[in-house]
């Protein structure tokens, strides 16, 4: 069912896990789908003894890809008109993450409808791992 304007009023939030207990297999999964074979997503030695961090951690596009998830779910396939985000501290093996979109503004521009997002996600720990926004198309 698409998102109704008439449904929606600034400070409504959406919020939705989109990762438990994150595993390193999704980091060499998601390196091979995006092509991103830097080693410190998949090589614990060098990124240990060679880089100087205490594991491997997420690629900042999979922490996009996921908040994108829970923001999708919420707007619907096909209505994001924009989305941005910012990485605010790196994820790492076992993490567990969960985003919110929380309504800015509902508003009308050249005869469509739009609603304004602020985006944060979380991990386990409540410390902030990617902050941003997203404008959607929604019904009247």
């Amino acid at each position: 069912m698409a998102l109704k304007a008439s449904a929606l009023k600034v400070g409504d939030t959406h919020s939705e896990r989109v990762v438990e207990n994150l595993s390193r297999t999704q980091l060499v999964q998601y390196a091979g789908a995006s092509g991103d074979y830097n080693p410190l997503h998949t090589d614990e030695v060098y990124t240990t003894q060679v880089a100087g961090y205490p594991s491997v951690f997420a690629h900042g596009m999979l922490t996009m890809g996921l908040t994108s998830k829970m923001l999708v779910n919420f707007v619907g396939p096909g209505r994001l008109t924009k989305f941005g985000v910012r990485f605010t501290n790196q994820v790492w093996p076992g993490d567990t993450l969960d985003s919110v979109a929380t309504v800015e503004a509902i508003r009308d521009e050249a005869g469509v409808k739009l609603v304004d997002l602020k985006l944060s996600t979380t991990n386990q720990d409540g410390k902030e791992v990617v902050s941003g926004s997203a404008t959607a198309r929604i019904d009247p």
